[in-house]
């Protein structure tokens, strides 16, 4: 539940972006979609046993990455609804993006403010194929709803390495914007995590981004 009369929070510098979610209701077909398009291949990252997801990933530069996120129809362990709304698309969408923490504490609480089913912290570590581990914490994205612009946390201080690293840089994240029917609404949460966000206020809520590719300047 929202519940922003708690919301007492300061304005703070940008946090960089650690990745942009984008939801998609087949990997294969969106990894095949993004090379003819955007001359480059996600490249499989991995299944999130426990949330009943798995990915590909693209690596946007300055550590921040670019999530293919979808379904594991193979993984009959864990029921819908799934995490980031990717039981609610029905066509590629981005529908979460992660901010880059230090202090989990602090900023989940910020989160919980706003939302008191936000702000779950949880962790998590798996080894890679070059044998370094990667150990991360985050605070734990909702199923609901389709699309969220108050973003996620990830803390990767104790890891060896970042999902980015293994990846050539082929892409670039140039910018990220937001439509919101209400957009003063989150103006308190999101000063304090990224002020310099841009929403427009329309009917429906989406996230976009620009990013460069080979094959030119594209917007997801």
């Amino acid at each position: 539940m929202i519940s922003q009369n708690k919301i007492a929070v300061q304005m703070s510098e940008s946090r960089a972006i650690d990745h942009i979610v984008y939801t998609v209701p087949n990997l294969e077909e969106a990894k095949d979609q993004f090379q003819q398009q955007r001359g480059v291949r996600p490249t499989f990252g991995g299944y999130q046993a426990t949330q009943g997801t798995k990915n590909a990933i693209v690596n946007l530069g300055d550590a921040c990455y670019l999530e293919f996120l979808t379904i594991d129809e193979e993984n009959h362990d864990v029921p819908p609804p799934h995490w980031m709304g990717v039981d609610l698309i029905a066509t590629p969408k981005i529908t979460r993006w992660s901010l880059k923490s230090s202090d989990l504490k602090n900023d989940s609480e910020v989160l919980r403010n706003y939302n008191d089913s936000m702000g779950v912290v949880k962790g998590g570590q798996r080894e890679m194929t070059n044998g370094k581990l990667l150990t991360w914490e985050m605070s734990m994205p909702l199923a609901e709803p389709e699309v969220e612009i108050i973003p996620f946390l990830t803390d990767w201080q104790h890891s060896d390495t970042h999902p980015s690293e293994q990846l050539p840089e082929q892409c670039h994240l140039l910018r990220i914007g937001a439509t919101h029917p209400n957009p003063e609404s989150l103006y308190a949460v999101l000063n304090y995590f990224y002020p310099e966000l841009v929403i427009t206020q329309a009917d429906r809520t989406s996230l976009s981004i620009d990013i460069q590719t080979p094959n030119g300047v594209v917007q997801l």
